[in-house]
């Protein structure tokens, strides 16, 4: 009479453990699923902050840090995405909620001190600097001192952190260019020259440097264009350029004959080349 009752407790049982096998299965699924999600996240985070259009990268962080408003990398996300698209009066109170959190660091600092450049308040950008323990030893800081200085006119400090950033990066083609438009500031043309030079020797295709370049030629009264790489758009571009230096140095007749060849040169319409001519000529 027994053995019904022991068959159903048996039976009870083997449901019992079933469900308590589902249940662990369910939650080593849970798990397995939470891992890949954080995985496919934190590839969706990169690939915003790279490859996406800044301003839907800023729509996208803003859902996620308003759904998740503790995480700081996804602070970071937000006030990165507003500096890519050019929106740097949003990203300076969005680097500044990033400093303020627990888990900031002294590279998030420097974030802050870079948005304030951007919108000009120099002040405290050298005060967000000055903030950062000199064991941060970084490119990014280096080359923020160095335009902070520049700003200062504190030139001799100005040279030590361009060459120190220069040092700790290999892409030294934009603090070359930023440090020649420094030496060109300060009317030290020759050397400016030099430095642009270098800048396109790293990067051929930076037109900011042929452009210095040519400016930094012009200062010293030399109006032939320098043997660098050039596309015919640009070699008119910098005839106008040009132009332009020689007027300043009141060389009138010069700077009419190249505002002519920068017309001729030019595969187009050269509006800025054919205004400064008849300016001229008028």
């Amino acid at each position: 009479m027994r053995h019904p009752v022991f068959v159903a407790l048996c039976a009870a049982g083997a449901v019992a453990l079933s469900g308590c096998n589902a249940i662990r299965g369910g939650n080593e699924v849970d798990r397995a699923l939470a891992g890949i999600n954080v995985v496919d996240e934190t590839n969706l985070n990169e690939v915003m902050l790279t490859s996406a259009d800044p301003n839907e990268a800023v729509n996208y962080f803003k859902r996620a840090s308003g759904q998740q408003p503790d995480r700081i990398d996804l602070m970071r996300g937000l006030a990165t995405s507003l500096v890519r698209a050019g929106r740097t009066t949003e990203a300076v109170p969005a680097w500044t909620q990033v400093t303020s959190h627990e888990e900031a660091t002294d590279a998030d600092r420097v974030a802050l001190a870079d948005a304030l450049i951007r919108t000009g308040d120099w002040e405290r950008a050298e005060a967000t600097l000055d903030a950062i323990p000199p064991t941060h030893e970084t490119f990014r800081r280096y080359r923020l001192e160095a335009m902070v200085a520049d700003a200062n006119e504190e030139w001799e400090r100005a040279d030590s952190f361009y060459e120190t950033a220069l040092g700790l990066t290999t892409q030294p083609a934009g603090v070359l260019n930023n440090w020649g438009f420094s030496k060109l500031t300060r009317g030290d043309y020759s050397e400016a020259e030099r430095l642009f030079g270098q800048a396109i020797q790293q990067d051929p295709d930076l037109f900011t440097a042929k452009n210095n370049l040519v400016m930094a030629r012009g200062a010293q009264g030399n109006y032939s264009l320098p043997v660098i790489p050039l596309s015919q758009v640009e070699r008119a571009q910098l005839l106008h350029t040009l132009g332009l230096a020689a007027i300043k140095r009141g060389d009138v007749e010069t700077g009419k004959g190249l505002f002519r060849d920068a017309l001729e040169t030019h595969p187009q319409h050269f509006e800025p080349a054919a205004r400064s001519l008849a300016a001229l000529e008028s």
